[in-house]
């Protein structure tokens, strides 16, 4: 048996052929389609990048106990797992997070690992001199804008580009180890993630007649102060690096027709997030309510013990399954600590795996959906301070915790799934990614009767079944008290 995972960064399904969308240039995600089950309620679980790969590795929410932040040493991982059952794993990335204080217990994980380097403002090439950046270039233009303009000088041609280089060494694993078995291949992509870098070849399969000042890096702010030519540009040149996206998966899917490796190779393609491109008025994603077209994942997954394929599958799914899914694929038990569930009974039979499901940021709306209705639960002050950190490796994205941070910290009692280790307890200063969430109340969505959740409903008995829902699914993962407090929900008994 083995087993290929394909994984995108930022992936809008509203954007795939796959799902309806009509302009776009996506023939291969539409062949995908075809030899997979396609899945139309799949939702993310912990945003962004790596809460969501947490949940990938652990099987379980993130986003109510910590920030974005390592592995675990008490939490199950996926890949690790693997590696002790004999499973050999590989991950090939372009991934930068990888490799920074907050995601760097990942990669080590799996039994050897490539990576490419110069996505976004990877601390790649050393410039003292600033490089040469459009004067009247608008968007994004923080922490990473300058390196970022460095890294582009080193790639002038599309094999010098991090998603080129990934899926060629992605693409010569699964030559190598073809005839081999038991082995699972993580080839991701931080693309097609902003900035929306890309070979002008790919951006010339769009009609874009925009002559105005450089954008292609949208800044997570509310898109009003924007032209409708420039939201229309920056949607376009997302569509171009979509397109390249889709012309490499192609060339993994040639690869499998051409060894037929359908029989024996389980293929999962999947993103950890969508992204807002001027939809509700937002660029980006964190900042803004969770809308669908964040939280809502394209998810494509052959399983060759069941043949099915070419088929829609409408249950409600989310990331945390994909590490049952590949366990149980390779006859590995499921620790007891993951809250996902394996997808074969679900694929082959239709039997739904949950009713309802949770997602959201670390301290900005707590989000649940029963695959219809998406109720959005805000912080009943924008002031609360219940908010903290449970963990034993105090990292930020770029960063270590900070003395101010940790001058308070308490070691707790064991959470339910910490295997008996205490944890810090550490007082969150600012809700992850400064989210405005909080400040923006709470909302009600009817996505069968207003997918582009535009209108709000008020139904006060709904709300307070979706409230109830929401806590006892809260319960279940073993929430912390003051999670309640903040939210005002009561705590199941």
């Amino acid at each position: 048996m083995k087993a290929i995972m394909v994984m995108f960064d930022s992936l809008n399904r509203d954007m795939l052929s796959s799902y309806g969308c009509e302009w776009t240039r996506t023939e291969n995600f539409k062949r995908l389609s075809e030899k997979t089950v396609t899945f139309t309620n799949s939702f993310a679980g912990s945003l962004p990048c790596m809460p969501a790969r947490r949940e990938l590795h652990t099987g379980r929410y993130n986003f109510l106990h910590r920030c974005w932040g390592p592995v675990e040493p008490f939490d199950d991982s996926m890949p690790a797992i693997l590696k002790e059952n004999g499973v050999y794993t590989h991950l090939v990335s372009d991934h930068a997070h990888y490799w920074e204080d907050g995601g760097a217990t990942y990669h080590t994980r799996y039994n050897s690992w490539e990576a490419f380097r110069g996505q976004e403002g990877d601390s790649w090439k050393g410039e003292v001199a600033d490089p040469e950046i459009p004067e009247d270039a608008i968007g994004r233009k923080k922490h990473s804008w300058r390196q970022d303009w460095i890294n582009r000088k080193y790639m002038p041609n599309e094999e010098d580009m991090p998603l080129y280089r990934s899926f060629k060494a992605g693409m010569e694993f699964i030559e190598k180890n073809k005839d081999s078995d038991n082995w699972f291949l993580q080839l991701e992509t931080f693309d097609p993630h902003e900035p929306f870098f890309v070979p002008e070849h790919y951006a010339e399969l769009y009609d874009d007649d925009y002559e105005g000042v450089h954008f292609d890096w949208p800044a997570y702010q509310e898109a009003t102060g924007y032209t409708d030519e420039q939201i229309a540009h920056v949607r376009k040149r997302y569509a171009a690096l979509l397109s390249m996206c889709d012309a490499y998966l192609g060339k993994v899917l040639d690869m499998m027709d051409e060894h037929n490796m359908w029989d024996d190779t389980m293929l999962i393609v999947n993103t950890d997030h969508g992204f807002l491109l001027g939809e509700h008025g937002w660029f980006g994603k964190n900042r803004m309510p969770t809308y669908t077209e964040i939280a809502r994942t394209p998810f494509f997954v052959w399983d060759p013990r069941t043949g099915v394929k070419n088929k829609e599958n409408r249950q409600l799914v989310q990331t945390v399954d994909i590490a049952p899914t590949l366990l149980n694929y390779f006859g590995i038990d499921v620790p007891a600590d993951m809250q996902g569930e394996s997808l074969r009974t679900l694929i082959s039979d239709d039997t739904a795996v949950r009713e309802g499901a949770l997602f959201g940021l670390h301290g900005g709306h707590i989000n649940y959906t029963d695959g219809r209705y998406v109720y959005m639960r805000a912080p009943v002050s924008p002031d609360d301070r219940h908010l903290y950190n449970y963990t034993l490796l105090p990292t930020h994205i770029y960063s270590l915790f900070t003395p101010e941070e940790l001058k308070d910290m308490t070691l707790e009692e064991p959470l339910s799934f910490t295997k008996g280790c205490q944890v810090l307890k550490i007082r969150a200063l600012k809700p992850s990614h400064n989210t405005y969430q909080h400040t923006l109340g709470d909302f009600l969505f009817d996505l069968v009767n207003d997918p582009e959740q535009t209108l709000p409903i008020t139904d006060p008995d709904l709300v307070k079944s979706m409230q109830e829902k929401m806590s006892l699914l809260m319960r279940e993962a073993d929430a912390p008290e003051e999670a309640y407090i903040r939210y005002g929900l009561s705590r199941p008994e």
